[in-house]
Order: C-alpha cells, then sequence, then structure tokens
C-alpha cells in the first residue's frame, strides 16, 4: 500500500456521516411540503441557494440564529442523497 493510500485511509477514517434525516423533515402544512430544516420554516433549497450565492456558514449562522452548522451540513448531505437518488433513477 502506498503511503498517499494510506493517508487516505485515515482521512475517510475520520469522516462523520450526517444523517440529514434528524434535521431535515417534510410536513404539508409547513412550506407547500418542502424539506425544511426541523422546527423551523427554512428550506433546505434556501440554504443551499445562500451557499451557491457565495454566503459563509458563519453569514448564513448570523442571519438565521435558530440554525446550527450541523442543520447546514444536513442541508448538504440531503441534497447530495437526492443527487444520488435521481443518478440511480436514471441509471
Amino acid at each position: 500500500m502506498s503511503a498517499r493510500a494510506t493517508a487516505c485511509d485515515r482521512v475517510w477514517g475520520r469522516i462523520h456521516v450526517m444523517n440529514w434525516q434528524d434535521r431535515i423533515s417534510v410536513s404539508p402544512e409547513i412550506r407547500s411540503g418542502k424539506p425544511c430544516v426541523r422546527g423551523t420554516r427554512i428550506t433546505a433549497y434556501d440554504i443551499l441557494e445562500y451557499l451557491a450565492g457565495g454566503m459563509s456558514e458563519d453569514d448564513i449562522l448570523s442571519d438565521f440564529p435558530d440554525l446550527t452548522r450541523d442543520d447546514i451540513r444536513a442541508c448538504l448531505a440531503f441534497a447530495a442523497a437526492r443527487e444520488r437518488r435521481l443518478k440511480n433513477s436514471v441509471a
């Protein structure tokens, strides 16, 4: 095994897999059933658009004090999971 592979293995070994289902919920009564950060009316799509528009996590947390960094990361994990589902449904 090369030194590079060993270093990559160590990095991957420390990655925490976000369980976005604990933080993102869907309720027909809230924001027309769009996925929202649990306990808020802030959609995952809103957070993703803020990040894509160049806002930092700190900027978002400053504007939305009810959110946590884990909420933002859950939105990213939600988007990644959705992308995987879409890719697999087309394949």
